[in-house]
């Protein structure tokens, strides 16, 4: 196969590329360069998209003796994953800007170029392993090594171009077996730092760069009684079941932390209360993408015995689902979470499989359960 491997500079793409040529295939390195200002979008293992990645992509591609271009999709990139980061954040949501990249990005723009100038397939360093059933289709399941996962990030994509995708790493024990293949072969990034936190916010200081995006916005914080206990600069910078930064002037009756419950962006203002007020076991969910015929046959999961996820590095929780739509569904949680926020993705599991993928709504709390119990995990 013609196989255009996305080579982000990065340890797990480079590796994952040269898997690719060790299996036959015909392969060519391409490096998105998705920063307008990529002179500056590295600090440390923040950031992504700078020079030095370009460079390190660069080599990976001479060390593995194919091709490479760099494609400049940083104009789509603003337009879609920052603009929805920026959107999602000023609505009151909780946005996930991986997933938006995944979808919009690297398998949207960088998969419908690849197909159309001839390639097969799109190879990546995602941590993910798929699967072939005896009639031909294509599974998403979990990566052997569950530390590493990203089939959570991933599952926006679709059945339709999970057929076009290849995760070359979704069978490595752990990320130091890939730095040791990585130094194996020769490459000089084996021992480069993974990035981490939002790739364009390079300094890890979120709320300063929706301040400079969305300018300040003074209002008031308040408890769930509705009493003013202090000040924010934006609602928009703050996010359901955050405790940090609150700067509060006023403690809690009962001096237990506070913790943000809602996030109010017509009234500008900032909910917060006890971490008991954040549990919930009902999550609502739109937008659904579905990799089996779940819409039409609902009835065949009802028994079944699923669990769902609500952040990247989340546990997985047993849950059954509805749907009201095809596209829409409620999730009931068997074990209550914290901090579940509009904005965030649902992903729901058969076993290790990838069943399907929503963006949450809304959640709520529909019995009395116990908030300090070990039974209720943060989301």
């Amino acid at each position: 196969m013609r196989v255009l491997a996305a080579l982000s500079g990065g340890v797990d793409s480079a590796v994952a590329a040269a898997r690719a040529v060790d299996a036959g295939h015909e392969v060519v390195g391409v490096h998105m360069a998705l920063s307008r200002t990529r002179d500056q979008f590295r600090t440390g293992s923040r950031g992504c998209c700078s020079i030095e990645d370009a460079g390190d992509a660069r080599r990976a591609a001479d060390v593995l003796g194919i091709p490479y271009y760099v494609w400049d999709l940083s104009e789509r990139f603003e337009e879609t994953v920052v603009a929805d980061f920026l959107s999602e954040y000023a609505a009151g949501r909780t946005p996930n800007p991986c997933v938006r990249c995944n979808e919009h990005i690297k398998f949207a723009t960088l998969l419908d170029k690849a197909l159309a100038l001839g390639f097969d397939a799109v190879c990546t360093g995602h941590y993910a392993r798929v699967v072939e059933r005896p009639d031909g289709t294509r599974e998403l399941h979990r990566a052997l090594d569950a530390a590493k996962d990203q089939s959570y990030v991933l599952a926006v994509m679709g059945p339709e171009r999970l057929a076009r995708s290849m995760f070359p790493l979704g069978d490595v024990a752990s990320k130091e077996e890939t730095r040791r293949e990585a130094a194996a072969r020769g490459l000089s990034v084996s021992a480069k730092p993974d990035s981490y936190d939002i790739c364009f916010v390079a300094d890890g200081d979120t709320q300063g760069f929706l301040r400079d995006r969305l300018g300040a916005q003074p209002g008031e914080v308040v408890d769930s009684s509705g009493a003013v206990v202090g000040t924010h600069d934006g609602a928009y910078a703050y996010t359901v079941g955050q405790r940090r930064g609150l700067a509060l002037g006023r403690p809690a009756p009962d001096g237990r932390p506070r913790y943000v419950l809602a996030v109010e962006p017509v009234r500008n203002r900032v909910v917060v209360g006890s971490s008991d007020e954040l549990v919930v076991d009902l999550v609502h969910a739109d937008r659904a993408v579905w990799y089996d015929d779940v819409a039409h046959d609902p009835a065949r999961w009802a028994a079944a015995a699923l669990s769902v996820q609500v952040r990247a590095h989340g546990a997985p929780v047993p849950a059954a689902f509805e749907l009201a739509e095809p596209d829409r569904l409620s999730v009931a949680l068997r074990a209550p979470l914290r901090g579940v926020a509009a904005g965030q993705s649902v992903v729901v599991y058969d076993g290790t499989r990838v069943l399907g993928q929503a963006t949450v709504t809304g959640a709520e709390r529909t019995s009395h359960v116990l908030a300090g119990s070990a039974a209720v995990a943060t989301a």
